[in-house]
This record gives C-alpha cells, sequence and structure tokens, in this order.
C-alpha cells in the first residue's frame, strides 16, 4: 500500500487526473475539459511540474524495438537489504518498475533489457552474486494492452476523458523510425511535455517536422507518453499487483477487459505460472475488496489469482520518485 501523504485540492487532483490521462494536452485543452479557466490551468499545473509532484515521460514499445526484452522480475530478498536493493535497481536505466510487495521480503520490477547478452548477465551474473537475493522468477511480457493508458484514476468522467483523447494518424502497419526519431523518443523521455521548439532543437529539425514526428509516433505506439504521481497525493492508497492465470483462449478478452477498468493502471500477458499481470489501484482496502469480488469474480476465464500489495513504488515509469531511497 501506497505510503500516506498530504492529498491535493479537488481542483488539483482532476488537473493531475487529466495529465495522467493524457500528457501532453494543452492548458487550453485541460481547461475547456474541466470546466476552469486556461488561466487557472497554468497556475496550479506548473507548480506541480516543478516541484515534480508530476512528473512527464514516454516509455517505448518494445514491440517496435526488436532488440528490448522487456522483463518482470520477482526478487525475493533478505528484508534488512531490501530498501538497498531496491535502490539499486532503480538506478538502472534499463529498469522501468520497482516496487517493494508483500511482507516487506520480495520485489516486483520491470525491466526493458538490450538484448539476450543483457538479460543473461543479469540473470545469470549480477543477481546470482547478490548475496541478500534469495531468489527470483523471470516472466516476459508477451503484451501491454494499451486501454489502460489513459488511466485517471476515476477522477474523471468517459466524456472528459473522450475530450482529451488527441486525435492521431491511423496507426502504421510497420512503422519506420528515421534518425531524428531516437533523438525525439530521447527527449520525451527526459521531458514527455517538452516543447515542439525544445524537441525540434534537440532532434535538429524544424519544430513542424518534430510535432508531425512526435504525432506519428504516439499514433503508432511506438512511445506511450506517461505522467507520474505519488497516488495517495489524488487519495488513492491501496496498490497491488494481480498475479492471474487464464485459460488461454481467454486471455484476450479478459487483458482487454481488465485493462478498460478504472482501477486496472497497467495489464500485460505474460509468461509464467500466471499468465497475466495487472497493477490496481484503489482508494482503500474495501475498494480493492470489491474489484476483486465484483470484477475479477465476474470473469469467466480465470482459474487462480494471486494478490500481491505494493508497499513502496520506488520507481515508476523509469523515473525514480521524489524521496525514495
Amino acid at each position: 500500500m501506497a505510503k500516506a501523504s498530504h492529498s491535493l485540492s479537488e481542483t488539483d487532483s482532476r488537473i493531475a487526473a487529466a495529465m495522467l490521462a493524457s500528457p501532453r494536452a494543452s492548458w487550453r485543452t485541460v481547461g475547456r475539459v474541466l470546466g476552469i479557466s486556461e488561466r487557472t490551468v497554468v497556475r496550479r499545473a506548473a507548480p506541480l511540474f516543478h516541484d515534480r509532484t508530476l512528473r512527464a515521460t514516454a516509455v517505448r514499445n518494445p514491440v517496435w524495438f526488436p532488440d528490448l526484452i522487456p522483463l518482470a522480475l520477482r526478487i525475493r530478498c533478505r528484508p534488512n537489504q531490501i530498501s538497498a536493493i531496491a535502490a539499486t535497481l532503480a538506478r538502472r536505466p534499463d529498469t522501468v518498475w520497482v516496487d517493494i510487495l508483500g511482507g516487506g521480503d520480495e520485489i516486483c520490477t520491470i525491466l526493458f533489457l538490450d538484448g539476450p547478452e543483457a538479460r543473461n548477465s543479469l540473470l545469470l551474473r549480477d543477481l546470482p552474486a547478490t548475496p541478500a537475493v534469495q531468489s527470483w522468477t523471470s516472466h516476459i511480457l508477451l503484451r501491454v494492452f494499451p486501454a489502460a493508458f489513459d488511466w485517471s484514476g476515476g477522477l474523471l468522467t468517459e466524456a472528459e476523458l473522450t475530450s482529451l483523447r488527441p486525435e492521431l494518424p491511423a496507426p502504421a502497419a510497420h512503422p519506420s523510425l528515421q534518425p531524428l526519431d531516437h533523438a525525439l523518443i530521447t527527449t520525451l523521455i527526459e521531458d514527455g511535455r517538452a516543447s515542439y521548439t525544445d524537441l525540434a532543437r534537440r532532434a535538429d529539425t524544424t519544430a513542424l517536422t518534430a510535432r508531425r514526428r512526435l504525432e506519428a509516433l504516439v499514433g503508432d505506439q511506438v512511445v506511450r507518453l506517461a505522467t507520474e504521481v505519488d497516488l495517495a497525493r489524488l487519495g488513492i492508497r491501496t496498490e497491488a499487483l494481480l498475479w492471474i492465470t487464464v485459460a488461454p483462449g481467454g486471455l484476450e478478452e479478459t487483458g482487454r477487459r481488465l485493462s478498460r477498468h478504472p482501477q486496472v493502471r497497467f495489464a500485460s500477458a505474460t509468461t509464467g505460472s500466471a499468465n497475466l499481470l495487472v497493477a490496481v489501484a484503489a482508494a482503500d482496502l474495501n475498494a480493492l475488496y470489491h474489484f476483486l469480488n465484483d470484477t475479477i469474480g465476474a470473469l469467466p476465464h480465470i482459474t487462480t489469482l494471486e494478490v500481491t500489495p505494493i508497499l513502496s513504488g520506488v520507481k515508476r515509469t523509469g523515473l525514480v520518485r521524489p524521496g525514495s531511497p
């Protein structure tokens, strides 16, 4: 479960939710959708980004980067060393997500490893050489279900979410990455709300070209734009990972249905004994219970379920959380 922190005001929470759902939405669009002035959005949102309450970034889609190996690891550690191990994992540039789970002796991390050599170095050398690591299991992410990407913490209506979704070009069957695309992606990872002028300068192109290529990268799902926030600031104090076993013929349907649920932040088909990994964010334990009973319980293809509460989120979407060890 996430640690408690001071909650944002209702207006700030709704602005943050809009940023979660549409990370590059203009201040004007956010104001129009939320029914407040553009000036109010700027006055309230700018400090949230300045003090890193809100953090904008981007994540590459491994489907279009064939050398990347997306791997989820569950690592059992000695409890007195778990914070140090989590911090070490968070400092790695190839970790996207690092959470401390359950009773304080397990870490879940998602890595985008740069090919088989990097994978083997981690699994065959680095982890075995770490005395505090007791055991681990690895799960390759086979398919990430994108419906959860415009998640807003349940703070926005479906109509508001629809109004925030940008009109993007139809996805290309096999997008061909141009040299300037890699420079744009690097800049977006550093700052998901970088201006088109800044993007153009970093990629040595024009602002118009930078905008056109960014829209193509997002529309083709080459990258996913993201905004991170401590969910407790939005009144969401219970997070958990669900390790779900689904009958093979129902995996696509189950993954898609869960990814559309307002309490689901992430859903991916995986290898391993559980074949579906789902990250859930709920207001409290009671809300998590009802999600498990009412939502998971109603799905026909699920055969087993393991629930692991998240005690502390150390790194999310490639960003180390402020105040993490």
